[in-house]
């Protein structure tokens, strides 16, 4: 699918050990925030960041493309259906500013929006996905696993998802939803190598990338 996202809305603390490794309570409903489009970026631009702000975290997540509007939708099949493909993308996250902001009690946008702070993979038509429940991600960096999960771990399942988003913010085509973070999270450095699998009940996609 080539149409444009209006928005990015992205899922915190959906994975119970990721919300204990930052020493976050686990919640009772989604957590909610929001990228812009311009923080859109393809893997083979490579991960950029201001290095004067401090570290940038890797999360990697399981990431959905709107194919039709969704809104006031409450069947959790219903809104399924609305998801047209499923990628592996990167909520770059800097870390140090993030932490200073929620000291002050101030939004961390800065810290999760900023231009080049959703990086994704390519899309993954809906059709080749199988079970969204059985969907399984991983990410290595320089060759070493850091993070891995499975989309059944979330504590907040694709569909309960998309059914509590679209209450709140109507969804349009071409939208991405970023559905959480499994535990691993960490620093990236300058020249790190970059490897995120997907693997689905109907195969296997692998995608790389590099910080520049």
């Amino acid at each position: 699918m080539s149409v444009a996202a209006s928005k990015i809305i992205c899922v915190g603390r959906n994975y119970a050990e990721h919300a204990k490794e930052l020493g976050n309570a686990i919640p009772d409903r989604p957590v909610l925030f929001m990228k812009p489009p311009s923080s859109l970026r393809s893997l083979a631009q490579g991960i950029v960041w201001n290095r004067a702000l401090g570290e940038c975290h890797f999360e990697c997540e399981i990431c959905l493309q709107i194919a039709q509007p969704l809104s006031q939708v409450t069947d959790p099949v219903a809104a399924l259906q609305a998801v047209g493909a499923v990628t592996l993308g990167l909520d770059l996250t800097l870390r140090d500013l993030q932490n200073e902001l929620k000291a002050k009690g101030q939004p961390w946008e800065r810290a999760k929006a900023f231009d080049g702070a959703c990086v994704l993979g390519d899309w993954v038509a809906v059709e080749h996905i199988g079970d969204m429940n059985a969907l399984e991600l991983s990410l290595s960096v320089n060759g070493v696993q850091r993070q891995h999960g499975v989309s059944s771990d979330m504590l907040f399942d694709i569909a309960t998802l998309l059914v509590d988003i679209n209450q709140s913010f109507s969804l349009q085509a071409g939208d991405v939803i970023m559905t959480g973070t499994p535990a691993g999270v960490g620093a990236l450095h300058q020249q790190d190598r970059l490897s995120m699998t997907l693997t689905t009940q109907n195969g296997e996609h692998v995608w790389q990338t590099f910080c520049l």
